[in-house]
């Protein structure tokens, strides 16, 4: 069995109801548990609360900034955006912030980008909304120019969405960031993860579903010459809901905010830990995990006692 790492799936705001001050209480507790346990912590690109479960005046987080001011106070872990939206910023300053973030953190930084899906987010931030398949075209440029910008001085780019020119990226970053690509589109998003990434992310689903991606990823990965093996499998399953009671497990799931029209893994540890086999047997070997009992921390310390052991070495 792949030895397997788990980070945790920060939320990025409260659901339950708590100010912000108290909100950054809850999120340092979870940092100290799992500290020495968890190897990275993932932060969403969302700029206000999404869904129809918390008030837009629910404080959130900015991805960035959050993870620049996080990563000075916890060495320990590496840091990563799940995933930024590629059109929220633009694409050369995208990878201006991720070269400082990488080189600040001395290498902890995990450049996760996509291409954007919220489009409540979009039209309250005035960005522009094109179609699918032109979100996913941009997506690609940005990260031909992102990877130009941290190897190339100065760097020059002509593409159909985004353009630099003579442009400047020190200090260049050493060594260069992941690039990780979420998402599971078939005929273009794994089509550039396949030409790009160095890991991809598969946003939760089920093990059925997980593993007729991969073999799509492994369809374009021939197509476009590229080793499938090369890229790291991780997987941000939506939810877990753990109790040592089954009953217990079960109304955490129904109750949680998180899990409301998403894929949730439920049970004791035991059934957790064999839900999660299904996804290590198909080659994923990276977990960002997201508790139903948040803020308290029951689930976690179940998890991380009585799981995740199971998974080490």
């Amino acid at each position: 069995m792949l030895s397997v790492d788990f980070g945790w799936h920060a939320p990025s705001f409260p659901v339950d109801g708590s100010d912000p001050n108290s909100f950054l209480e809850q999120f340092e507790a979870h940092l100290q548990l799992i500290d020495g346990h968890m190897t990275s912590v993932w932060v969403d690109d969302h700029v206000h609360p999404w869904g129809n479960f918390m008030p837009r005046t629910t404080p959130a987080t900015e991805v960035m900034t959050t993870l620049a001011h996080f990563a000075a106070r916890y060495p320990n872990f590496d840091w990563g955006s799940l995933v930024l939206c590629q059109s929220y910023r633009n694409p050369a300053l995208t990878a201006k912030m991720a070269a400082s973030l990488q080189w600040l953190t001395g290498g902890r930084y995990i450049f996760g980008i996509g291409a954007g899906w919220l489009e409540e987010e979009y039209k309250a931030y005035n960005w522009q909304f094109p179609r699918p398949a032109d979100r996913i075209r941009q997506l690609e440029e940005t990260v031909e120019i992102t990877k130009l910008l941290w190897t190339v001085s100065p760097a020059s780019y002509e593409g159909r969405y985004y353009r630099i020119e003579n442009a400047y990226c020190h200090p260049q970053p050493n060594p260069l960031p992941p690039v990780m690509i979420g998402g599971g589109g078939e005929q273009l998003t794994l089509r550039v993860v396949a030409k790009h990434a160095d890991w991809w992310n598969m946003p939760g689903g089920t093990p059925e579903l997980s593993a007729h991606k991969l073999g799509v990823l492994r369809e374009h990965c021939a197509a476009v010459g590229r080793d499938f093996n090369e890229i790291r499998k991780t997987n941000s399953l939506s939810v877990i809901a753990i109790h040592e009671s089954e009953a217990e497990a079960s109304r955490q799931a129904l109750e949680s905010p998180y899990t409301r029209n998403r894929i949730a893994l439920v049970g004791t540890p035991d059934q957790v830990a064999s839900s999660l086999r299904e996804y290590v047997d198909l080659g994923f070997d990276l977990f960002q995990v997201r508790m139903a009992d948040f803020p308290h921390t029951d689930g976690m310390e179940l998890f991380i006692r009585e799981v995740m052991p199971r998974f080490a070495g």
